[in-house]
């Protein structure tokens, strides 16, 4: 079941890292209350520690190259987002400058912020794993990466096996593979039964349910973490709800406004460890950040949902 309150560990982890008042989990620019930070919601990794259900993407976003006013912006989106309690950013060297813009708003940023820095293998060189990955730890500005995946599956046999050696000599810390679309979800469900992987990261949002007739299941059966990318379809599925007035029902539930309706709606499911919507805009950024606090919706609310978006 969804965890709605992280562990006292987890707070003293960031207090022992010399994490100031701003890494702690709050409102833009704010310190919050003992009783707010209880109140994020988490989910528990493989290796038992916790990380913040709602994460942020970079496709497109963050693909901003050396545009000065663009990178400061983004930098002000990373920041709000460490500072409403998010952690995991996902990447991929596939994404233009997006690695290189991170490392930068990082580094901007300043101190240790809590990220956790997820990015991926994108190469059809099954022999240059290390290359990719010592490529990303350079843009990112990190020592060691959190997540790395296998980008669409481009060859992953070599790939992968490189990736669970460097997991093994301690190079990395998760290893994981990814679709998106609704592609190979027959040959991912075989690579989650088959091989010792952490993550695994597809499509899946109130639109594209796809991904809870036999990925979500295995991943809770083989205790793999579930990624959920493009929870907005890419932006067109929260446009098209935003056409609607918010409804009452919804407002009942405790759900504040769209952006956080589409994505409880996700991590709701006991499958899913982290919801990555992107953007790039500090505004929308602050609605999404909204889904990692207050009541998830349950079943029922849940069908609801379903039904409201088939009637629009």
């Amino acid at each position: 079941m969804p965890e709605t309150n992280p562990s006292r560990r987890r707070v003293l982890r960031l207090a022992a890292a010399g994490l100031g008042a701003s890494w702690l989990p709050g409102p833009p620019g704010h310190a919050m209350a003992e009783e707010d930070k209880e109140r994020l919601v988490t989910r528990r990794l493989p290796d038992e520690s916790e990380l913040p259900a709602i994460g942020m993407g970079t496709w497109i976003t963050f693909n901003v190259g050396s545009d000065a006013k663009a990178r400061k912006q983004r930098t002000e989106i990373l920041r709000t987002f460490f500072e409403a309690g998010g952690e995991l950013v996902d990447s991929s060297p596939m994404y233009g400058s997006s690695e290189a813009v991170v490392g930068h708003a990082l580094a901007e940023i300043g101190g240790d912020p809590p990220v956790f820095a997820a990015s991926k293998v994108w190469t059809p060189d099954g022999d240059a794993t290390d290359e990719q990955v010592t490529q990303s730890e350079r843009r990112w500005g990190r020592d060691r990466m959190d997540l790395m995946q296998v980008h669409n599956l481009v060859a992953w046999e070599p790939h992968l096996e490189h990736l669970l050696e460097m997991r093994k000599q301690g190079r990395i810390r998760f290893v994981g593979i990814t679709t998106s679309h609704g592609r190979r979800h027959a040959e991912i469900e075989r690579i989650m039964r088959e091989r010792p992987i952490d993550f695994v990261q597809a499509s899946y949002s109130l639109a594209n349910r796809e991904a809870e007739q036999r990925l979500l299941p295995l991943a809770r059966e083989r205790g793999i973490a579930f990624i959920a990318n493009r929870p907005f379809q890419g932006g067109r599925l929260i446009d098209r709800v935003k056409r609607e007035p918010f409804p009452d029902w919804a407002k009942g539930a405790g759900l504040d406004n769209w952006a956080d309706l589409l994505l409880k709606f996700l991590i709701a499911h006991p499958g899913v460890t982290c919801a990555i919507p992107a953007t790039s805009r500090v505004e929308h950024m602050r609605e999404n950040m909204t889904a990692l606090r207050g009541p998830l919706p349950d079943e029922a609310t849940r069908r609801r949902m379903i039904e409201f978006l088939r009637e629009l």
